[in-house]
């Protein structure tokens, strides 16, 4: 009787994903999924905490996807490994922050060395020859097996026609005849493989929350590091870039302004780790002080502060400062005019 192979999958969330392992789970193989957490993909996250995306799934789209399709799943945080991904690129950054090449490397990297330890025999990725710019391309596709040390046990079912065959498909482990030949942006053949797989829900785009692609975030990013004098940051600065309107009203010290209830409330988690303040005679929203800041500073915020309150118009506005350990105290402050708020304060 033949030995039953053993692939481990990456599993982004993403309906590529999806569809190469189920098309090598259709073949008899067991598969495992794998998904590394580098703290910038949080979509799930983001969407239940705006009203704006109160109608888009609240999960973690990779556990979605393992249930979906049966499978285990291992999460590995990787969170201060992919550090030196981002900050030193080889391959350097896409259109944005989005060390992509060198993301694809290193992830399929760590995949080996779990295929290793664990006693599985090839890894599956949901990679689609031209679907994106830098590291899905003929070009690169061969540094991603080659630089990661997979080489020819790196299987990619939805293109897999378009590629030199795998030692998989050489050694008859999987049946090459049965794998794709995607190529192209285009989402439509996978659709129509969705279809046909019975897949009806998917996530939208494809692999597609990873906020390092998102210029608007890569900005925030750049302009922390500029700010603090190094790159570096942790899992609490990478949710913050992505919640509120950030003001840097002078270069050592930037204000983050909930925009909404769901934000104030997720933002009140971090009190403790940052000044913040709250408008006392109207309603406003919470906002977090990042970075040294004086009588003056605290004044300006304030002010500004009262501008994203229902006090923009009043005379007057009493706002409350709050150091990390609780302490309060009132101000009373004239909001700015909008006209006071220069477009070159907004990160």
């Amino acid at each position: 009787m033949s030995q039953q192979r053993k692939a481990v999958a990456l599993i982004s969330g993403g309906l590529d994903s999806m569809l190469a392992t189920k098309a090598v789970m259709e073949q008899g193989i067991h598969v495992e999924g794998i998904n590394f957490f580098t703290g910038f993909c949080v979509e799930g996250h983001t969407h239940a905490i705006r009203k704006r995306d109160s109608d888009k799934p609240k999960r973690n789209n990779s556990l979605w996807v393992a249930e979906q399709l049966g499978i285990k799943l291992h999460i590995i945080d990787i969170i201060e490994e992919y550090k030196q991904v981002l900050l030193n690129p080889k391959h350097g950054y896409g259109a944005n922050m989005n060390p992509c090449l060198d993301c694809k490397i290193f992830m399929v990297n760590k995949a080996k060395q779990w295929m290793l330890e664990n006693g599985f025999d090839f890894i599956i990725t949901g990679e689609v020859m031209g679907q994106r710019p830098m590291s899905q391309r003929k070009q690169t596709m061969p540094i991603v097996a080659a630089e990661s040390g997979a080489d020819d046990l790196l299987v990619r079912p939805l293109c897999a026609k378009n590629l030199p065959a795998t030692l998989p498909e050489r050694e008859g482990w999987i049946d090459r005849n049965q794998l794709f030949d995607i190529t192209g942006r285009s989402r439509k053949p996978q659709f129509a493989l969705a279809k046909q797989f019975g897949f009806t829900d998917f996530a939208q785009p494809a692999g597609g929350c990873c906020f390092l692609t998102d210029e608007s975030y890569s900005l925030k990013l750049v302009d922390l590091w500029k700010a603090r004098g190094k790159r570096d940051y942790e899992l609490d600065d990478v949710m913050l870039l992505k919640v509120g309107r950030h003001i840097r009203p002078k270069p050592h010290f930037k204000m983050i302004v909930a925009r909404e209830d769901g934000e104030s409330q997720f933002m009140s988690g971090y009190k403790k780790e940052y000044f913040s303040m709250n408008c006392h005679s109207h309603r406003g929203p919470l906002v977090l002080i990042d970075g040294p800041t004086d009588e003056d500073d605290l004044h300006l915020a304030a002010q500004i502060l009262a501008r994203y309150g229902q006090g923009r118009e009043a005379e007057q506005v009493e706002v409350t400062l709050r150091d990390q350990q609780g302490n309060e105290r009132n101000i009373v402050v004239k909001p700015l005019l909008e006209d006071e708020i220069p477009k070159e304060w907004f990160v």
